[in-house]
């Protein structure tokens, strides 16, 4: 009965009704103004789901466009809190094809980086005029960034500024710079098994990813704290496993994230991504503009989110360097981020920018 009981104890985060837990005063009652809900809308003939969750829904909505392609951030945020729903009505919206937006049926014509931006722009129609606010808040993370900061560009009118996490340039270049990163730390950790896989998984301008590098690259980049987190060692016990005890996800939801996760690989939306510079493509925004890079991250690799600050033109610019931080910064060091969040974009300031 005893061994029957621990397994039941063990199993039931797996259960959880998926819940988003409402914001409390110090007496335990519901703060009157606060937001906390999941649901689904149609977006472009796909009906698909969003966590929306903050104090006062009169505060500014923030928008955030999750990486991928396929894979939220939002079951990382029970071990990572980003504690910015004092500062906004925060939107976790689960793209296309992905988690709480997987369905078997979407048609796979429409799984095409322009049906990406269009569904930013609709769903940030709908966020316009459900809080009724002219323009929003609109944050891309990692291959979310590159989706985001496009839309942005298309309809500047629609957002008050654009925040990228992660910023993707030229992911190409990207994994060519981070592959050569990993081969010189692996040889220098005398590690004979990654370098021999490594090496026989050259990435090049010419060549591109090839399969066997794309099957080791998670692996080898949080076994060096690059990856995710900086505090990451393993995409298993990170993500895989942590994402099986979140309790935002009901159990159904959870297999639907790693069926999306699958779906949404599976239309080349990687090749199209790694061969487009954004350098090139979108040399301005309309709108103020922040970087927001971790230290430690190559998974997009800082140096280049640098070059591409320099060069883009925008009214206003800040570029934030996280020293304790991976490919997520403002899930690693929270604190800081909400300084930043606070002080400098709500503010259209960079006085805590490190360029400008």
């Amino acid at each position: 009965m005893l061994v029957s009981t621990v397994s039941l104890a063990a199993l039931l985060p797996w259960w959880r009704p998926g819940s988003t837990e409402p914001f409390l005063d110090d007496n335990g009652h519901r703060l009157p103004q606060s937001i906390s809900e999941k649901l689904s809308v149609p977006v472009n003939g796909v009906l698909q789901g969003m966590v929306i969750r903050g104090e006062n829904t009169s505060n500014p909505v923030l928008l955030w466009v999750h990486g991928g392609p396929g894979m939220p951030d939002y079951p990382l945020t029970q071990q990572y809190p980003t504690d910015l729903e004092d500062l906004f009505t925060v939107v976790w919206w689960d793209q296309r094809g992905a988690a709480l937006s997987y369905a078997s049926d979407i048609p796979p014509e429409t799984m095409t980086i322009e049906q990406f931006i269009d569904d930013t722009l609709t769903v940030t129609d709908y966020l316009r005029d459900r809080f009724d606010q002219d323009q929003i808040y609109l944050l891309g993370h990692s291959w979310g960034s590159f989706i985001a900061l496009q839309a942005a560009a298309r309809s500047p009118e629609r957002f008050k500024a654009y925040l990228g996490m992660a910023q993707t340039v030229y992911q190409l270049e990207s994994e060519k710079i981070a592959h050569d990163y990993m081969l010189a730390a692996y040889k220098k950790r005398r590690d004979a098994g990654m370098v021999r896989d490594l090496e026989r998984a050259p990435v090049t301008m010419s060549t591109g990813t090839p399969e066997a590098y794309l099957k080791l690259r998670d692996s080898a980049m949080h076994r060096l704290g690059i990856g995710t987190t900086h505090d990451m060692t393993s995409v298993i016990t990170g993500i895989f496993l942590a994402s099986w005890r979140f309790r935002g996800y009901t159990l159904r939801e959870k297999v639907r994230l790693w069926r999306g996760r699958a779906f949404s690989r599976s239309f080349g939306l990687w090749d199209q991504l790694i061969r487009a510079d954004l350098r090139e493509t979108v040399p301005a925004l309309q709108i103020p503009v922040y970087f927001l890079e971790g230290k430690y991250d190559y998974t997009c690799v800082t140096s280049l989110a640098r070059d591409y600050f320099e060069k883009l033109q925008a009214p206003v610019k800040g570029f934030y360097v996280f020293d304790n931080s991976a490919h997520s910064p403002l899930l690693e060091e929270p604190r800081a981020a909400h300084r930043i969040l606070e002080h400098d974009v709500l503010a259209g300031a960079t006085t805590l920018a490190d360029l400008r």
